[in-house]
């Protein structure tokens, strides 16, 4: 059976991207979200095995929204997607319970690397 994600990106084109890369990887997209918040309730909704997490979105950020996530279920899998140049934002999400970040622009092998790394696959 083919693991769930949950794609967090506050840009529709990012998500597409990832969907894209992640669908040909033969993974399942649980479900989108265009901000923390919505992030965290799909979260809950839906279960998904992993998280990608944009770090800078609207309402409430993705380092917010990976410690509610955390704090809900400890057991999460949250990787982190960062522009280059956020390396501080990247060492805080580290440290918040991230199991890796992928620097945008996404290359698809580095994202299904980091992807099944966490997954054990």
């Amino acid at each position: 059976m083919a693991k769930r994600i949950l794609i967090a990106d506050d840009a529709a084109f990012m998500r597409m991207m990832l969907k894209d890369i992640l669908t040909k990887g033969g993974y399942e997209i649980a479900g989108e979200a265009e901000d923390g918040n919505v992030a965290l309730a799909r979260y809950k909704e839906l279960k998904p095995d992993l998280v990608t997490m944009d770090i800078t979105m609207p309402n409430c950020d993705g380092i917010q929204s990976l410690k509610q996530i955390k704090a809900a279920d400890p057991g999460a899998n949250v990787v982190m997607c960062s522009a280059m140049g956020q390396q501080a934002m990247v060492i805080e999400a580290i440290q918040s319970g991230a199991k890796d970040f992928i620097v945008k622009p996404f290359q698809a092998d580095r994202v299904l690397e980091a992807i099944k790394k966490i997954l054990g696959e």
